[in-house]
């Protein structure tokens, strides 16, 4: 029937829509999860699995993935990385008249506090990090740490947009969107842009923070569980000889395509045909990536995943990195609420955050490392914002229950792996950690420098929309890659 015959469905004495069509065709088609999928185009829910061609760089790129580490709620700088003397100097002084403007919840503002926590310095470079991180601590020399960045808003979402598009509004591509636009995918069988977002809960702004904007959807991150099935629905409800599933989805394969040529210039038709056949792909692909009974004891607990405590984030790395050895060019690891959000109880909060991160983060660079990964693989960890040098008082006024409020002046990133300086601590803030004052680094000069980790020019790379060239790092700004830390 269908042989040397251009079938156009609309012909038929009783057409019926392509989804009604596909629903007919036979029981087996769900078992290439198509029905789900169908079902989440259908109300405009869910993600669609990015898979694009590889694209060839602007120059020759230092790494071809990234695993990033975002740890949602803002960081202490100033008690996990930039210790400042002067804090412990003039502890209990009254610093608010001087940064009145920019605290976000004046009525609960103390006096300058000094960090709870102890610092000494570690590796080979001498790099100054606190007792709660014990584990990064012996893998400095891999890494190179901002102390001098900021942002433009002390607010969560806003800063959280910012950090994710470069803009302080919803509906801008994501990072990771930007990245697989701009360099496609290594892996045919897996999504190029991965998310593995806290069980527990999603982050502020929820799926925002992986969606393609006005990219094409295929740009958009896919969601995997870290236990169970990796994607809902993807395995079939029964078991059938592969000769029959392949012999679906070579029909599905050609009815997609009489479907498109009569609809031309209609990409995001071809995202979703892309989106579907992928979906076919990864029943194997997914689970064998997610697939930890794989790995040896030692990795398992080197991860921490036969501890309570960073069970979950230790799984959720180790994946990440199981996923690189796959392909995926782009792994994001978010972490459920504002763990890092410390506006009370610093003393004993922030320990509980570096208590579940500190470990399998650690034990990641460690295995990228020790498997060569490392140099072709860039490991980025930070926030949205840094916290402020005075203590944010409970209604009490109970100082040990004291924690910090926001600061989009100053706050730390650091990175590891392609491209990077070793052991490099760059920039610098004011005496109490307040603002960078040495060597700054913007939200625009920090993506502009992963880009070019990646091989691509953030002047570049732009989407054309409503007249505009639009990019990452803006339209209208002057980011600078921060060639300080780049090795070579």
């Amino acid at each position: 029937m269908w042989k040397g015959k251009r079938v156009n469905l609309n012909e038929f004495n009783n057409p019926i829509s392509r989804r009604s069509f596909f629903q007919q065709v036979g029981t087996g088609l769900h078992g290439a999860a198509l029905t789900w999928l169908l079902s989440r185009d259908l109300y405009a829910t869910g993600t669609n699995a990015p898979h694009a061609n590889l694209q060839q760089p602007h120059h020759e790129p230092h790494a071809n993935s990234v695993i990033h580490l975002f740890m949602n709620g803002g960081p202490s700088q100033m008690d996990l990385f930039d210790p400042k003397p002067m804090l412990d100097k003039h502890h209990g002084e009254e610093h608010f008249d001087k940064i009145a403007g920019e605290v976000e919840f004046p009525d609960a503002a103390g006096a300058l506090m000094r960090s709870p926590f102890k610092f000494s310095q570690h590796g080979e470079c001498g790099m100054w990090v606190s007792d709660v991180m014990p584990h990064l601590a012996k893998q400095v020399d891999r890494i190179a740490m901002i102390r001098s960045m900021y942002t433009t808003n002390l607010t969560h979402e806003p800063a959280v947009y910012k950090i994710q598009s470069g803009s302080e509004f919803t509906g801008h591509p994501s990072l990771g969107a930007w990245v697989t636009y701009g360099l496609g995918s290594e892996n045919q069988n897996l999504p190029a842009y991965v998310v593995l977002d806290d069980p527990l809960g999603l982050p502020v702004n929820g799926i925002d923070n992986w969606q393609s904007g006005f990219l094409p959807a295929q740009n958009q991150g896919t969601r995997f569980r870290a236990t169970g099935s990796p994607v809902l629905n993807l395995k079939p409800d029964f078991d059938q000889p592969d000769s029959i599933s392949q012999f679906e989805r070579d029909l599905i394969a050609k009815l997609d395509r009489v479907h498109a040529q009569d609809r031309p210039h209609r990409p995001q038709l071809n995202a979703r045909i892309s989106t579907y056949a992928l979906a076919a792909r990864m029943q194997i692909a997914a689970t064998d990536a997610l697939d930890l009974s794989q790995e040896t004891a030692a990795t398992l607990q080197m991860y921490g995943i036969d501890q309570k405590e960073t069970e979950s984030y230790g799984r959720r790395c180790l994946i990440a990195r199981r996923l690189i050895e796959r392909g995926v060019r782009f792994v994001q690891l978010f972490i459920n609420s504002q763990i890092w959000d410390n506006h009370g109880a610093i003393a004993t909060d922030l320990r509980a955050a570096c208590k579940r991160t500190d470990q399998p983060v650690a034990a990641l660079l460690q295995d990228l490392t020790q498997r060569g990964l490392l140099d072709n693989t860039l490991v980025v960890w930070g926030g949205e914002m840094g916290r402020l040098p005075i203590a944010q008082l409970p209604a009490d006024k109970d100082e040990r229950k004291a924690g910090r409020d926001h600061n989009k002046n100053a706050m730390v990133t650091w990175m590891a792996g392609g491209g990077v300086k070793r052991g490099l601590t760059y920039g610098q803030t004011d005496e109490f950690g307040f603002a960078a004052i040495a060597d700054r680094v913007s939200v625009p000069d920090f993506h502009a420098t992963l880009l070019h980790l990646l091989g691509l020019h953030h002047e570049e790379l732009f989407f054309e929309r409503n007249g505009l060239n639009e990019r990452l790092t803006g339209v209208g700004n002057t980011p600078r890659v921060i060639h300080e830390i780049l090795a070579g």
